[in-house]
């Protein structure tokens, strides 16, 4: 069975519209029930009035249906939602609409559902930047080209297509896979494509490897995935989006990086790669405190800062202080002849003297176990022996 399709929605603006998408659901021979999210003025005729929805936010009801402030109000219907949500246990799919307000209400409750659930908003802000409602979330966003403001013939179609949409992904069974290869979480970025292009080639017969660009929202997607019970190990051998993250570059994936480790205990086998920089934009958007220090161009929109020696060693206290955390198996990795293609000889950022403060640092701060082990490996990080020793230490752990 599909489960039920929840449509979702402020009816104090968008009843009409709700009521429309919903019975095109149904029509599909789906079970669709409408959740009214308004906080004006609740209706009676929503599925699932406002009222019950707002009995779910932490500090009661009248948190939501009182708060006065209508930026509270939809605040805190938003926390009401996402934890509404969360009790009910025959969500197959979920439609929001919304304008700016809707789409931020809804959108939280859309994220925490899990990865492959049917999600689609249908909202007049898609045409725009949407990354702080899709996250890495696979959140489909419509846009509806008219406001959602009452029903004619442009917007009949629309809805249309967004009822479909959603009843195509509910009732249409996914091909079942074959595949009983232990799935694997990878990081890569351009300077550590080497090793990772020949860890894939080593592994690919025993495992089903997924490779994500650490630039940031890819490493918030490799670790969502791995949230979600998806993988059956992570080999993070290219953490940079830490360097970004403390030191205010552009590829950070956020503060939350490697919690998904201690949260889900999940097999770790990773490494330093690309410490040895931080990622800004062109030229002129590189912080004033930074004037001065090593550059290198990637391309025209894109510079690479060296980090130096006292910035490595905060790097590595911050990741170790994560991994200790986990009650899993932890095995890291210092490629002691390099943490990059651009750290090695003859390369911008050759810098041995940092990179030894910064496996001296890990030293320091990582906890070693009878599950967490560091190990010093004689090889630059995009090496063959680095690979070799790297493919090991996956077969160790996660076994085929």
């Amino acid at each position: 069975m599909p489960g039920t399709a929840y449509v979702i929605g402020t009816f104090d603006t968008k009843a009409e519209e709700l009521r429309y998408v919903a019975g095109l659901l149904r029509q599909a021979g789906l079970t669709a029930l409408t959740i009214d999210v308004g906080t004006k003025a609740p209706a009676q005729d929503a599925d699932v009035s406002a009222e019950v929805v707002a009995t779910f936010h932490p500090e009661g009801a009248d948190a939501v249906l009182k708060a006065g402030d209508r930026g509270k109000a939809v605040m805190a219907m938003s926390a009401a939602l996402l934890r509404f949500m969360a009790s009910l246990h025959d969500i197959g799919g979920m439609i929001g609409l919304g304008g700016s307000g809707g789409t931020s209400l809804i959108a939280p409750a859309m994220q925490a559902q899990p990865i492959g659930l049917p999600k689609l908003m249908v909202s007049t802000l898609a045409a725009g930047d949407v990354s702080a409602f899709v996250g890495v979330h696979d959140i489909t966003m419509l846009y509806p080209v008219t406001d959602i403001a009452g029903l004619n013939r442009l917007s009949r179609v629309i809805l249309a297509n967004a009822a479909h949409a959603l009843a195509g992904m509910m009732s249409r069974s996914i091909p079942a896979s074959t595949d009983t290869r232990p799935a694997l979480g990878l990081s890569m970025f351009g300077v550590t494509t080497a090793c990772i292009q020949q860890l894939t080639a080593r592994l690919n017969a025993d495992y089903e490897c997924q490779v994500f660009h650490a630039n940031g929202p890819g490493g918030r997607s490799l670790e969502a995935i791995a949230a979600s019970g998806l993988l059956q190990g992570v080999v993070d051998l290219t953490t940079t989006e830490a360097a970004d993250h403390l030191l205010g570059g552009v590829c950070t994936a956020g503060a939350e990086r490697f919690d998904v480790v201690a949260k889900t205990g999940i097999p770790w086998i990773g490494s330093c790669g690309a410490l040895d920089m931080v990622n800004f934009w062109a030229p002129q958007t590189i912080p004033e405190r930074y004037r001065g220090r090593l550059f290198h161009a990637h391309n025209a929109n894109v510079t690479l800062m060296r980090t130096t020696a006292a910035e490595l060693e905060q790097i590595a206290a911050w990741i170790a202080a994560k991994l200790n955390a986990s009650s899993g198996p932890v095995r890291l990795l210092l490629p002691e002849g390099g943490v990059s293609a651009l750290d090695a000889p003859g390369q911008t950022f050759h810098d041995p003297a940092a990179n030894a403060a910064l496996f001296a640092a890990f030293e320091q701060y990582f906890k070693i176990s009878d599950t967490h082990r560091i190990l010093r490996v004689p090889h630059h990080i995009n090496d063959a022996g680095f690979v070799a020793e790297a493919e090991r230490h996956v077969r160790e752990l996660i076994p085929a």
